[in-house]
Parts: structure tokens; sequence; C-alpha cells
């Protein structure tokens, strides 16, 4: 029997080279990287050398100006990468997200001489990013953090500890926000922080519920030296940089969201159609046709919500409303459709020997990341109600 094909997605792209770059990027994708996810996230091994393939692949630097080295591609364009790259790996999307919002600061808040040193070797010279905003004690409330950067000379020197950081010990670079001020967010700075400066260290990698391939540390900085030179933005300015940092990449969890999600549905339609019970296939039931209808629908509103912040982001024009729902819709609807495509596939999708099983423990991570999806209610009914508290 020939192997059941969901139906591919069909994209709304701007223009013929994006539609070149998005099959470049599913065929990448089939040969290099969905084949070896199993495997690799059950051994916890990250995948360094399929970085550096997409990096010599101009895929780590797509929304990025030509001028730096980067793809200057718009972020629809972007974002729909990253989904066809989670829908293989989510440790492959989120890692190029996360690698995309460490450069975000220096592209954005960055001088032009340091853009001009440093960032064609962070978009395309086989380097890999990560972003040090939280802290043991300071999550949610970002504006608390303790780190403490203090001026010595023509240097700064860092103290203190970040958490959860995605890459850490492992990247050549970090995007670092420590206290140069006094307490409240005015009080903070960037920093872009070589990954082999001294004093830098890492502790053992987090033990995760899922995507255990992607590298999550707490990074140590104990009398870190970094050049004025690498500092990002005024001083002050740095939870301004982090913020609009986090609004891109609220987007970028949304898109891998809905490739995780559409991998699990995938594998659903796969599985009921080739399974038979009663003599034919379980597909030709009614109660599972309508939860997959549900699911697929699901998928559908959450790509368009991605879709539609990413074309108000293109524009110029203001997004963060946007950004707060598609990260609070898509990654509930990933938790959503995970779950229930491990009840499609019945026993076998509570095994190890499906891949549904490692798409419902990874949806869990898309939740919390980049801002707890509790958070983001407070960021939209900011926005619905103005800036003051009501």
């Amino acid at each position: 029997m020939t192997e059941y094909l969901p139906p591919a997605v069909e994209r709304e792209l701007p223009t013929r080279e994006a539609r070149d770059l998005l099959a470049l990027v599913r065929d990448l994708a089939a040969r290099e990287i969905r084949p070896h996810a199993a495997d690799e996230e059950e051994a916890g091994r990250f995948p360094r050398e399929t970085f550096t393939l997409l990096s010599s692949s101009g895929l780590l630097s797509l929304p990025y100006s030509e001028e730096f080295g980067g793809g200057g591609q718009p972020y629809e364009v972007y974002l729909q990468v990253l989904e066809e790259l989670a829908a293989a790996r989510l440790t492959v999307g989120l890692g190029v997200s996360v690698h995309s919002l460490a450069c975000h600061a220096l592209a954005t808040y960055g001088t032009k001489e340091a853009r001009a040193e440093h960032l064609p070797d962070m978009l395309g010279g086989g380097l890999l990013g990560a972003y040090c905003l939280s802290e043991p004690a300071a999550g949610s409330d970002a504006a608390s953090l303790t780190t403490r950067a203090r001026r010595d000379g023509d240097d700064w020197v860092l103290d203190g500890t970040k958490a959860w950081i995605t890459h850490g010990g492992i990247a050549d670079f970090y995007t670092v926000l420590a206290r140069t001020g006094g307490p409240g967010p005015r009080g903070v700075t960037a920093f872009l922080v070589p990954g082999d400066a001294p004093g830098l260290s890492s502790a053992r990698p987090e033990r995760k519920m899922g995507m255990k391939g992607s590298v999550t540390a707490q990074v140590h900085f104990e009398g870190v030296r970094v050049p004025d030179a690498r500092r990002i933005g005024d001083e002050g300015q740095g939870l301004t940089v982090a913020l609009a940092a986090l609004e891109a990449g609220r987007l970028g969890i949304a898109a891998c969201a809905v490739g995780l999600a559409q991998a699990a549905l995938d594998e659903a339609l796969r599985y009921t159609t080739e399974r038979r019970q009663f003599g034919r296939p379980v597909a030709d039931f009614q109660g599972l046709r309508f939860l997959m209808a549900d699911m697929a629908t699901g998928i559908e509103a959450g790509r368009a919500l991605y879709l539609a912040a990413a074309r108000l982001r293109d524009a110029g024009r203001p997004y963060g409303r946007q950004a707060a729902m598609a990260k609070l819709f898509c990654t509930d609807t990933a938790m959503r459709v995970t779950t229930d495509a491990v009840q499609l596939l019945g026993g076998y999708g509570y095994t190890a020997d499906f891949p549904v099983e490692r798409l419902m423990r990874e949806a869990k991570v898309l939740q919390i990341v980049e801002g707890t999806n509790q958070i983001q209610r407070v960021v939209i009914a900011r926005h619905l109600l103005g800036a003051e508290e009501r």
C-alpha cells in the first residue's frame, strides 16, 4: 500500500524568489533535518552542523539588511521558513528564531560601525547567538534583573547570572541585558558579549520535558570585561532594546508553534488513513474527522494571525498587540493539536515509536518561552485599555 501523503500547505508568498526559497527549505528539511529528529532528540544531541549548514545557506540571516550580509527578506517570508524548519524539528526552528532574536539588538540599535564589524559574521559566518534577559529571580518581571555592568575606563565589567538561556554555553555570542543604573526599567543597558570572553561560563544544561536536543542553561558572568564599543544603544535604553526584540521574537515562536501543530496534524492524517478498524480506515469515522477538521482550522487561523502581524511589521506599522495575540493563540493551538494527535493515534500515540508524543511534550514549552501566555494576555489587555491600568 502506498503511504498516504497529507496535502501540502498552501502558502501565499509575495515573490517568485520567496517561493523558490520555501521550496529549498522544504527540501533541506526533508533531507537533512526530519530524518534525524527523533533519534537526536532522544539522545539529547544538539545539531550544530545543521546550524552551520543553515548559515552557509543564508537561512540564519533572512530578515536582516543585505548591507550587512542579511537576506533582505520580509518577515512574512522569514516566518514561513521558521514554520517549515519547526515542522521538521522544533530544536532547529526555535534555534533559528533565538539566533535571530540575538541579532536583533545590534541590527536595530547598534552603531553603523558596530554593525559593519560584527553583523556579517553573526548573520552568515557560521556563528550561533543567544539572548540573555531572564534571571533566576527575574523572569516575567524583566525590569527587576540584577546582573550588573559597571564602568571601568573604556570597558564595562559584567557580574551576574542569566537563566533559561537557549544555546547557553554553546553560543558564539550573547546579547546581554545588564543593570548600569538604578532600579527599574531605565537602569538597564544592552551589550554584545563574545562567547569566549574570560569569566563567562555556563551551568549544566537543564533537564527538560521536551526539546532535549536544544541546550538550555544558566550563563554566569564573573568579571567579564566588554569594551564600550560593544554596548548596544544608549545607557539605560536596554529594556527598550529588549522588548523590541521580544515583539519580533513572539512572531517567531508563533510560527514555530504552527509548524509543530502542522507536523502533528500531518502525522494524524497519515495514521488514520492507513490504520484500519472494523474493516475500514479509522479516518472514515465521523468523530475522528470532526476532530481533525478542528485541528486544521486552528492551524490555518494561527497561520493567518501570525502572517497578518508580520505584514504590519513589514509595512512599518505597530504590531505589538498582534504579535502577542499570535504568540498566545498559536502556542495554545499547538498544545491542543498535539494533544488531539496523541488521542487520534490511541495507544500508539503514547509511545515514542510515533512522533506525536514528542511533539506534544515540545508544544508545552512554547506556551512559556519569550513571555508566558499569561503575560501575553497582560500585553494584549494593555494595548486594548491604554498604557495606564484601569
